[in-house]
């Protein structure tokens, strides 16, 4: 029985370890049940994976950086974020805020991504293993 690793892909094969004929896996198995081995496999559930981690990965990284510039400001920076606004309000009870309004941004701009992007891809996905296909 052949192994997948996540940086090579298996050879199209049916449950008896037989070549599929056009190198296409069935996405259910025999009883109808959904196979999540032949469907985490199948290039549509690459694709929808692959595009969900270029869209997630650099928000990420971006707000890990943005988050650890605030806490490098905040422990070393001490004039630069005591600096007064206006009565109260200082530089870094502002950027501190800020991080509440970015992940807040980043959570909206991610749903909207999903809604418009993945989720019509997960549902066609969805569609063609309930069809049996």
């Amino acid at each position: 029985m052949a192994t997948i690793s996540s940086f090579t892909r298996a050879p199209e094969t049916d449950h008896f370890g037989a070549p599929v004929p056009g190198g296409k896996h069935p996405l259910t198995d025999a009883d109808g049940n959904p196979d999540f081995a032949a469907i985490r496999a199948s290039q549509d559930f690459q694709r929808i994976r692959s595009r969900l981690l270029r869209f997630t990965v650099p928000l990420t990284l971006l707000f890990l950086f943005w988050y650890l510039t605030y806490v490098l400001l905040a422990a070393y920076a001490h004039g630069f974020m005591s600096h007064r606004i206006t009565g109260k309000i200082t530089v870094g009870l502002l950027l501190g805020l800020s991080q509440f309004l970015t992940t807040v941004a980043i959570m909206l701009v991610y749903l909207r991504f999903t809604r418009r992007t993945v989720d019509p891809e997960v549902e066609a996905l969805r569609a063609r293993v309930e069809a049996g296909s």
